[in-house]
């Protein structure tokens, strides 16, 4: 089946949101077996939803859009797809009993604005949402489909989770794609290209090479008549890329360092303190987004002036022979935060995040220390001529990166 996705909102095409709806459905529509070939956004206007819709309709199995389904006059994506298919939307006896019951649980009136999300169109059906008082339409038509669903993230992911993706996994009778990441750190993306070269050329499962925020990634893609076979292939090929890559893979598929540094600390039952100056509690932030991570994290400590470290318990004179942005005080700064909150590892990052040079350091220096029982370890974070906040995330992770290794006893 071809399928296309059609965000619907004026805020995307502003830039007010990122469309991650868009990119949800299209990571999960290869592997039951739809292929997707066009995405595009559309603001809230209704003429230029339905010229959209008629293009997908004329071009595409199934469209699947998201937003628009709200109760206010700007959410115009079932009064689009009506006039695009000629038919009159009417109110639905059931659904105005489940959307007034709803209102009635909350305490409240329901306002009269809020009956359009319980209309339908002879060609559509309700799709449940669980999370909210839009329910989606499933329109079906001479041999056409398009799936509509919320705008808002809960909402779609519960709806495509528990109805669109297993009734649609059912009718697919197409290839499946499936794909598995590989997820490295340390080498650049050129470096990594190269060591694949001897596979490269391979058409299924056919390889390519991505630069993200917490490495380059490697995505091997293969396509089959079923999952099993797809698997099987991807099965076969993956001894085969880890040893061209070697130890710089760090994790596969939905593997985060956040969560990889967690489970390695329960392992050790060791606990990590963190102390973080130009990455301002990056670091924290990614670490406690893990459910159950205060079991092994103490704290962390934001030292944006010398006045903080020195408080923390950095020598003076270190960062006045040294600088504050240098491998010497990153070490310290990860033992005095290490002895101060009490925990087996410190982790510190010291850099200029920018746009003004500082103590004669460019934007995008950046230092990281972590000390332990093993002793202090310095390392450059890397140079990063980017903007502000990409140099604090780049620094964030390459900083999760020197504990992996700090952990493992990775050179």
């Amino acid at each position: 089946m071809k399928a296309e996705i059609i965000a619907v909102g004026t805020e995307i095409l502003l830039g007010d949101i990122v469309d991650t709806n868009s990119a949800y459905i299209a990571a999960r529509l290869p592997a039951i077996g739809v292929d997707v070939y066009w995405i595009s956004a559309v603001g809230d206007n209704v003429g230029r939803l339905k010229e959209v819709l008629e293009r997908a309709w004329s071009r595409s199995d199934i469209a699947i859009t998201t937003g628009g389904l709200g109760p206010t006059e700007d959410d115009v994506t079932r009064e689009a797809i009506a006039a695009m298919l000629g038919e009159e939307p009417s109110v639905d006896s059931v659904l105005e009993d489940a959307l007034r019951e709803r209102f009635r649980r909350r305490g409240t009136d329901m306002p009269r604005r809020n009956l359009k999300q319980a209309t339908l169109i002879p060609s559509a059906e309700a799709i449940p949402n669980a999370r909210g008082t839009a329910p989606g339409w499933w329109v079906k038509k001479d041999g056409k489909q398009i799936i509509s669903m919320p705008g808002v993230r809960a909402e779609m992911y519960n709806m495509w989770d528990e109805y669109v993706a297993p009734r649609l996994a059912a009718m697919s009778s197409g290839t499946v794609i499936l794909s598995r990441t590989f997820k490295t750190t340390g080498v650049g993306e050129g470096a990594v290209d190269e060591r694949l070269s001897p596979i490269l050329s391979s058409t299924n499962p056919s390889i390519g090479v991505y630069a993200k925020q917490d490495g380059v990634q490697v995505r091997l893609t293969a396509k089959a008549t079923s999952a099993d076979e797809a698997m099987a292939m991807l099965n076969e090929r993956d001894p085969l890329v880890k040893s061209l890559l070697g130890p710089i893979i760090w994790g596969v598929d939905d593997d985060t360092l956040e969560v990889i540094i967690g489970k390695i600390l329960k392992e050790q039952r060791a606990t990590l303190a963190v102390m973080e100056s130009c990455t301002g509690g990056l670091i924290a932030n990614l670490i406690t987004d893990i459910s159950g991570s205060s079991e092994y994290f103490k704290g962390g400590v934001v030292s944006y002036t010398n006045d903080v470290k020195t408080t923390i318990g950095v020598d003076p004179s270190l960062i006045e022979k040294h600088t504050v942005v240098s491998p010497q005080v990153a070490e310290a700064m990860a033992e005095a935060v290490r002895r101060k909150l009490g925990a087996d590892v410190g982790l510190a990052v010291t850099g200029v995040a920018g746009p003004d040079p500082l103590e004669g350091s460019p934007p995008g220096t950046v230092y990281i220390g972590v000390s332990g029982k093993k002793g202090s370890r310095s390392t450059g974070g890397g140079f990063y001529p980017a903007g502000r906040l990409e140099i604090k995330r780049r620094a964030a992770y390459n900083a999760l990166h020197a504990l992996r290794k700090y952990l493992l006893d990775i050179e």
